[in-house]
This record gives structure tokens, C-alpha cells and sequence, in this order.
């Protein structure tokens, strides 16, 4: 009786050890992979809400364990990023914009580490992947929409920084109001802050008072102004229409689900490398959206919603291409 114990359990370690060699994963199926992500804004901010929808998401899947701070100032930014490298997080997410040096050098500090950043460079072998908010396809069907309700003909349009993740939002916005409005003029302005309402708001205000019956709302705060002055926005990145039902008419959405998927994905599978997740942001790859018309559905004219389906169609389709334009956005006004 002793005896056939002791084979049994001898036969049920060596059954487990040939699964575990057959199946190496098996052993490590529950671990989790630990990601980090550091914001130099707000999670409310709308860019950095979008990083932060995702990361939540794969943690309620059980899929990450997640840690994230908000708020980190620029010169506070490459400690920060040490600290996570060195806790064992195996993938750190953030925006390296305005620290992209201090960013690269981490990451080649830490090359077993995986870093998916938000940058207008280029990804660095073997760990530094790059990312961006390629969403210019429905920001140009956002456009067509803002022509297409404009009684003014005047457009305020008000964002953050002139970098060439807002420049490319803006300059597609204006070629799908040209394309429904050849006679739409814009006033274009820069605050030069990611997250300051108040002044995003006064801006618009300005651009309200001579004459904009619709305003651009690449920043938080724009839409505000619109509300109190009985205007029309376009919303950016994210959908704030149930804060703003009778205000904002449409919006270009931004998903990170897709970048973000697909890199813990292969950090998991030990297959991360330096690549340029931009293209993942695109609408055929459900990395971006028109948000649906809501409130508005029936108020825009038949024809203008005619018209965006149409165009969403065919860049679905891949019959048409929206152009990239990374040049600064001018004002048309006279």
C-alpha cells in the first residue's frame, strides 16, 4: 500500500512536470503583467484619459496589475520613470513629448523593460515604441459636419500646443469643413498649456464675439464657452455630449484599446520591440471613431449626414486616403 502511494505520487509529479515542459506557460498562467504609466497631466485631461480608459479596462479583465500618477511635472518626469523601470513593471506607458531625451535614456537604462510613449520621434531599438493619436479621419468627418451647420461661416478653433499631434487633428478638421463649406473662414489659436480650461475658455469667447458659431474643442474649456454663448463645438478625443447635449454636435473619438492590447499582448508573449504604433489609431483598426450624432441626429441637414457616411465608407473601404498634414494651422479669417 505504501509502495503504490509513493508511485502514485510519483507518477503525478512527473505528469506535471512534462506538462510544465510541454507547455511552459502553463506554470504562469494567473501572473500578471505588472504596467505602469505616468501622466505629466490630469487622467481627466482628454489625451491622457484615453491611455488611462484602456490600462482600467485590462485591469478588469485581470490581465495587468496597474499603477498610474497623474500630474508629473517635466523636470520630475525621468525619476519617476527610474522608479517605475526598477519596481519590476514590465511595460511603461506615458507621454515623452516634452522629455523625450530623459524618456530615451531610461529606456536604454532598462533594456529588459518595455516602454509605450506618446511621441512625435521616432521609436528607438530595442524597447522604446512610440505612439500617437492618428485620428484625423474623423476629425475630418468631423469637419464636414461643422460646415455643414455653420450659419456664420466662421469656425473658432482653439488648441493646446502647435505640435504635430494637434496640428495633423486641426488640419484635417478644416479640410472636411472646406469640402461641405467652401466658404467657411477660420480663427485658429494656440494656449500653449495641455489642461487650462479657463484660458481655452476665453479664447473661445474672442472667437465667439467676431463672429464663430462653432468652436474647435481641442482643449477642455472651449466647449464651456459654446454652451454660455448658445454656440455649436466639435469635440476631440472624447465624447462629452451628455455633459453638453445641446451644444456638442459631433466628435472625433480616440481608442487606445488597440495600442494598448496589442502591447501587453506582446510583452507577454517576450515579443515587444520598437515600432511605431501610430497606425493602430486609425479608424480601420477600430483605433479611432465618429462619435455617434446623438442629440444632434436629426438636427444636422440629411444631406451633411449623407455626405460623412458616404466619406467614412470609403475610407473603410481604403478608397480614400485622409492626408497627414504636421504643419501649423494658419487662420483664414479676413
Amino acid at each position: 500500500m505504501f509502495q503504490a502511494s509513493r508511485l502514485k505520487r510519483r507518477q503525478l509529479v512527473l505528469l506535471a512536470t512534462a506538462a510544465a515542459i510541454a507547455l511552459p506557460g502553463l506554470a504562469f498562467a494567473q501572473a500578471k503583467t505588472k504596467v505602469a504609466a505616468l501622466y505629466t497631466v490630469p487622467f481627466e485631461q482628454q489625451w491622457v484619459s484615453r491611455l488611462h480608459k484602456a490600462l482600467k479596462a485590462a485591469e478588469a479583465r485581470g490581465e495587468i496589475e496597474y499603477k498610474a500618477t497623474e500630474n508629473v511635472s517635466n523636470a520630475d518626469y525621468e525619476r519617476v520613470m527610474r522608479e517605475y523601470a526598477t519596481a519590476g513593471n514590465t511595460l511603461i506607458v506615458g507621454e515623452a513629448f516634452a522629455v523625450e531625451a530623459a524618456a530615451r535614456k531610461v529606456a536604454k537604462d532598462f533594456p529588459k523593460v518595455s516602454f509605450l510613449m506618446g511621441s512625435s520621434g521616432k521609436p528607438q531599438a530595442p524597447n522604446f515604441s512610440v505612439f500617437d493619436n492618428y485620428i484625423q479621419e474623423p476629425a475630418y468627418l468631423s469637419g464636414m459636419i461643422a460646415g455643414g451647420v455653420t450659419k456664420t461661416n466662421k469656425i473658432g478653433m482653439v488648441g493646446g500646443f502647435p505640435i504635430p499631434e494637434v496640428n495633423r487633428l486641426m488640419n484635417a478638421f478644416m479640410a472636411g469643413a472646406k469640402e461641405t463649406n467652401p466658404k467657411v473662414e477660420f480663427s485658429v489659436s494656440f494656449i500653449n498649456s495641455w489642461f487650462d480650461p479657463p484660458k481655452a475658455k476665453e479664447a473661445a469667447f474672442a472667437m465667439i464675439d467676431k463672429g464663430a458659431d462653432v468652436m474647435y474643442a481641442e482643449r477642455f474649456g472651449v466647449s464651456d464657452a459654446a454652451k454660455e454663448k448658445g454656440k455649436l463645438a466639435i469635440g476631440n478625443v472624447i465624447n462629452t455630449q451628455d455633459k453638453y447635449p445641446d451644444t456638442v454636435v459631433a466628435s472625433a473619438l480616440w481608442n487606445m484599446e488597440p495600442s494598448i492590447d496589442r502591447a501587453i499582448k506582446l510583452v507577454k508573449e517576450g515579443k515587444f520591440k520598437a515600432e511605431d504604433y501610430g497606425p493602430y489609431s486609425m479608424m480601420k483598426h477600430k483605433g479611432s471613431e465618429l462619435a455617434p450624432l446623438g442629440t444632434f441626429e436629426k438636427k444636422i441637414p440629411a444631406d451633411i449626414v449623407a455626405k460623412v457616411k458616404a466619406k467614412e465608407k470609403d475610407i473603410l473601404d481604403g478608397k480614400v486616403t485622409i492626408k497627414v498634414d504636421d504643419n501649423q494651422p494658419k487662420s483664414t479669417t479676413k
